[in-house]
């Protein structure tokens, strides 16, 4: 199977599905969306940002981008995803291509160390950008887990930036979850959704790792349990806001 994946014709192939997939769930479905005032302010201050969120929503995490950031006129004015060298994760990486989103093939979070799984490349890549001008959307548990608990990965990357990190949280209800590590969601089109932006985590230098590594877990906890309400309409429905 893996070596089916790694075909460039199957991955191609693979790529414009997820792409169609994914454009067709980011247009169709009810949004729900939350931004507070300081995280849209990021967008104008900051000369880039570091985008967190869970590696079970990867299907979902270019509708933020699709729906609203991508017709803000900012500071920020890019954005990339960090994606790992696996030979699904060629195929997420052919599909975001279709969305004007730039792959970053590597892992900030790889544990076997005696295989390359292009992490330092993949750290000065994303650094790189980040200092540039650009949102770079990293899931803080991938690629392996455990899942939902944040390695340090990101915050390195955003203290070498000098970024401010931004939880970041999608639902879709009803949805598909898979059986995997981190019970992958398969989201359906004309559904329910939200989508939920925590406001901005400051990552100086000076502050010891694990605190921020607390502090990102309590916020993008916080946001995936709101997105989940949000999108099981719990709560009040909130206005899908125009780009500015």
């Amino acid at each position: 199977m893996r070596s089916l994946l790694r075909s460039p014709f199957v991955a191609a192939l693979l790529g414009r599905m997820i792409w169609v997939w994914m454009e067709l769930v980011a247009r169709t479905v009810r949004w729900k969306i939350e931004i507070p005032e300081e995280t849209r302010n990021a967008w104008r201050e900051y000369d880039g940002v570091v985008v967190a969120a869970w590696h079970s929503r990867i299907l979902l995490l270019p509708t933020g981008w699709v729906r609203v950031i991508r017709g803000w006129k900012d500071r920020i004015h890019r954005a990339a995803m960090l994606i790992s060298l696996s030979a699904d994760g060629e195929a997420v990486a052919r599909a975001i291509d279709h969305l004007d989103l730039h792959a970053i093939r590597g892992s900030a979070a790889n544990k076997k160390k005696k295989k390359d799984k292009g992490g330092a490349r993949a750290i000065a890549e994303a650094v790189r950008l980040l200092k540039s001008g650009s949102a770079v959307c990293i899931t803080p548990d991938g690629p392996r887990g455990p899942a939902e608990k944040v390695s340090p990965g990101a915050i390195m990357i955003a203290q070498r930036a000098g970024a401010p990190i931004v939880p970041y949280a999608l639902s879709v209800q009803p949805a598909w979850r898979l059986k995997t590590w981190d019970r992958f969601i398969i989201p359906f089109p004309f559904t329910r959704g939200a989508i939920v932006l925590g406001t901005p985590i400051s990552t100086a230098r000076t502050t010891p790792l694990e605190v921020l590594q607390a502090q990102l877990q309590e916020q993008l906890d916080a946001a995936t349990v709101r997105a989940d309400m949000l999108a099981a309409g719990k709560t009040a429905f909130t206005t899908d806001p125009a780009p500015q």
